[in-house]
């Protein structure tokens, strides 16, 4: 069997597990979110982040 090869490393590596604990109604606004946007959980929390990050700056 041949040796894998490394891919290319990202420029961000996704390093660290985050846990949280949500409500139900938390994670149906979630959920709701993932699916109008087509992506996934970890993508809407970081674009959440990235959101209140702006709104904190200014």
């Amino acid at each position: 069997m041949a040796k894998k090869k490394p891919g290319p490393k990202p420029e961000h590596p996704k390093d660290f597990v985050l846990r949280v604990r949500v409500d139900k109604i938390t994670l149906e606004k979630l959920d709701n979110s993932v699916k109008k946007s087509n992506s996934n959980r970890s993508d809407v929390v970081r674009q959440g982040i990235d959101l209140m990050d702006e709104k904190l700056q200014k």
